[in-house]
């Protein structure tokens, strides 16, 4: 044929630069939701785990000093801003499910007089069980060897005690309900992201200074009145 059409060199690089700026463009926009997916999935994973974690607390510290016979000496043993301690008589001594052992499946709610059995002796307490600087939310049973851990990457627990008038108080015998503050955060880092709160309990004061970092932080609190305790 006497005329043969076809692309020139420069129109094929044209199309190339055109092409590898619509593809770099959609690469971006997938980054960028893949990014803010995986912000939002840990985010959320966070905030399901500390939620849980308040629950379970605020649950067991209502059921402090509960003694229902008069005889075990249920109380709060030990209110730090840290750390927490508590017994309570929640089971009758008696093996309701046949599994050889008095536990968490044989509360009743009539107790039998002591405070030495599964679920009664109860410290929560923040430690970094590894030793790698990441800390965590832990649960002990004083019958149960070992942690059991209740939450993960928590920055800061802070408990205030207050008495019957709503003040507060350090004399563990006028302690009539607990306010629970946790600050949990991410298990990775966000680039782009800086963390510059400060995080505060329910009475203003600061349990975790700005850390300036690129974790993604939540707080929740909770207040747990402790029924079982004497007016």
């Amino acid at each position: 044929m006497k005329y043969k059409k076809g692309f020139t060199l420069i129109e094929l690089l044209v199309a190339m630069a055109i092409a590898g700026i619509v593809i770099a463009s959609v690469y971006a926009a997938y980054r960028v939701q893949q990014k803010s997916y995986l912000a939002q999935d840990q985010v959320a994973a966070m905030q399901q785990n500390l939620r849980a974690a308040i629950i379970m607390m605020e649950r067991e510290i209502r059921m402090a000093g509960y003694d229902p016979l008069g005889s075990s000496g249920a109380r709060i043993e030990v209110a730090t801003a840290t750390m927490m301690r508590f017994t309570m008589d929640i089971h009758d001594g008696v093996d309701n499910d046949g599994d050889g052992s008095i536990d968490e499946d044989d509360e009743a709610g009539s107790g039998d007089g002591d405070t030495g059995d599964v679920n009664e002796n109860i410290i929560y307490v923040r430690l970094d069980p590894d030793g790698d600087g990441i800390f965590d939310l832990l649960r002990r049973d004083g019958v149960v060897p070992g942690d059991q851990l209740i939450a993960e990457n928590i920055d800061a627990l802070d408990f205030v005690y207050l008495d019957q008038d709503g003040n507060v108080t350090g004399t563990l015998g006028e302690i009539r309900s607990v306010q629970i503050t946790v600050v949990a955060r991410t298990a990775r880092f966000d680039r782009g992201y800086r963390d510059t709160d400060s995080y505060l309990n329910q009475q203003g004061t600061v349990i975790l200074p700005q850390q300036g970092d690129s974790f993604r932080r939540r707080r929740l609190t909770a207040e747990a009145i402790c029924r079982n305790l004497t007016f």
